[in-house]
């Protein structure tokens, strides 16, 4: 059994319009909201060995914060540029080229590619994932070579929102 949690990065700023869109830093919001969600996730009594990250900035951060909250060590964090506008196609060959001793990996990236790709893992249609959501997806597989588009079982869709962020302690 593998499961996967695909993860939206959390909320960007937007204050510095020169910025480029791979530079644009996380605001109040996501620096609170990726930690928050985070603990949530640990909380539930969900284990993460490794995490696969968009590079962009904003996705960095939000990695960083649930690499810490899970105690995941730096080789536990990989940064691929790829996740940064790829297509599902593209996340795909990067989830069949993990690793099979990893059991429960978190990829963080972008929308709508996010999305796109929870809709074609499983048959849940989620019309949207908005910042630090979290939908996790479950394979019976023993190696992640053996994913294919529709072969995952929808478990569950999380996201701040659903909260009052105020009553959960950050990590």
């Amino acid at each position: 059994m593998k499961t996967l949690f695909l993860i939206r990065h959390a909320k960007s700023s937007w204050k510095d319009l020169t910025l480029d869109d791979f530079d644009r830093p996380l605001n109040k919001r996501g620096k609170h909201d990726a930690p928050f969600m985070a603990k949530n996730l640990q909380e539930k009594g969900v284990s993460l060995d490794l995490i696969i990250s968009s590079p962009a900035l904003r996705a960095r951060k939000t990695s960083e914060k649930f690499a810490k909250c899970f105690g995941l060590k730096n080789k536990q964090l990989i940064w691929k540029k790829k996740i940064y506008e790829a297509r599902e196609s593209e996340l795909l060959k990067i989830i069949k080229n993990i690793n099979p001793k990893h059991s429960s990996i978190a990829l963080v990236g972008h929308n709508p590619e996010i999305t796109n790709f929870s809709n074609a893992l499983c048959n849940k249609y989620i019309y949207n994932i908005p910042t630090t959501g979290i939908v996790e997806i479950q394979f019976d597989i023993n190696d992640w070579s053996k994913i294919r588009e529709k072969s995952g079982r929808f478990i569950s869709f999380d996201y701040p929102k659903k909260y009052v962020s105020d009553s959960l302690d950050e990590c």
